[in-house]
């Protein structure tokens, strides 16, 4: 894409003729999604330019370490915290390992997806480049850095204090999830992969999006067992199997696929923001079949906690036949209406 980088010391990279100083390893290989967000306690400081710091692999991550799921992409990956010496800010460099032109093409697919959007709720991309490592390359890409970490992160803290989001809390996170996706729906696209780690929280609370890698063409239509099988198994690699849509365990031989698997994964998301984890994960962590458990609609847990619009809202998101499941326009106008009387209170960010 013509974008200069070189590397000028141990500690310090190019890109886009910006010198960015390396301050420490965030994480590698799995679910990177919340390393992109979460600086680890141990850091103290900025090391001085003089400090020889290898931009190599990391054989730690964060206080947390990596989470369960695959990469997007079969290249392995790396993130690393940098701070762009002009302007003082830090940033996310995800390197990705390109073993074959297949990776190259996949990492230049997840740089175009991010290139797509200019949206407060939607990751943008600061710099994309690739660059020659031996007979391997590396494609790198420079994120926004979010200190608050992840959606996950804090439902985490609440949880490991006995407390969760208040209602007004998730009304104004789903609804700013739900302008995200409504973006990517109207260029004709869909996330395929959305989870609370793949929701950074902006300094305000705000819910930002990100891992665009598993993106495709929002309507899918399937002719065939052939192509049924192929979608199929790429849900199987792309798509967290405990947030996955029940129609992408079982591709019928000719339908068509849309973008409300996003709706289903976004209920998963709304229902671990309301209890404290996804409705599936206990599922599959205790190596039930979760392709069997989406197959029948979902028990929601009574709470006084949640009024019976935010219980119905969930509920026709869970909807397991796709047909019958909303779209997000009419989420969306459901969601406006159902916020506080005064958005934009502290009370409602978390």
């Amino acid at each position: 894409m013509g974008h200069a980088l070189c590397v000028c010391s141990r500690g310090t990279v190019i890109i886009d003729n910006k010198r960015y100083l390396f301050i420490q390893k965030l994480g590698e290989g799995f679910l990177l999604e919340p390393h992109l967000g979460k600086v680890s306690a141990k850091w103290e400081g900025h090391p001085t330019p003089h400090q020889e710091i290898s931009l190599g692999p990391s054989h730690v991550g964060d206080d947390h370490g990596p989470l369960l799921t695959p990469l997007a992409h079969s290249g392995f990956s790396y993130v690393d915290l940098v701070e762009g010496l002009h302007d003082g800010h830090f940033y996310a460099l995800k390197r990705i390992l390109c073993h074959e032109q297949q990776d190259r093409e996949e990492a230049q697919r997840e740089a175009d997806m991010h290139r797509l959007f200019n949206h407060p709720n939607i990751l943008r991309l600061v710099a994309y480049c690739l660059r020659e490592r031996g007979a391997k390359h590396e494609a790198w890409l420079l994120l926004p850095f979010f200190k608050r970490g992840t959606l996950w992160n804090e439902i985490e803290r609440l949880k490991d204090k006995g407390n969760f989001l208040t209602e007004d809390q998730i009304l104004w996170l789903l609804l700013g999830i739900c302008r995200g996706l409504e973006a990517i729906h109207a260029k004709g696209y869909a996330h395929r992969d959305l989870k609370p780690t793949n929701i950074l929280l902006g300094d305000e609370g705000q819910p930002v999006l990100m891992d665009l890698g598993s993106m495709n063409q929002a309507c899918i239509h399937v002719e065939g067992s052939r192509q049924a099988l192929t979608l199929q198994d790429w849900a199987a690699q792309r798509c967290t199997i405990s947030y996955r849509a029940p129609e992408l365990f079982s591709v019928q031989s000719h339908c068509v696929i849309d973008e409300r698997t996003d709706v289903w994964s976004l209920g998963c998301v709304l229902y671990a923001m309301m209890f404290g984890e996804g409705p599936y994960d206990m599922v599959f962590q205790k190596g039930d079949s979760v392709a069997l458990a989406v197959q029948n609609q979902l028990s929601i847990p009574q709470s006084p906690r949640h009024s019976s619009a935010l219980r119905q809202l969930l509920n026709s998101m869970m909807t397991v036949d796709p047909h019958q499941r909303p779209h997000i326009p009419l989420l969306l106008s459901q969601l406006e209406a159902l916020q506080p009387p005064a958005p934009g209170q502290h009370t409602t960010q978390i």
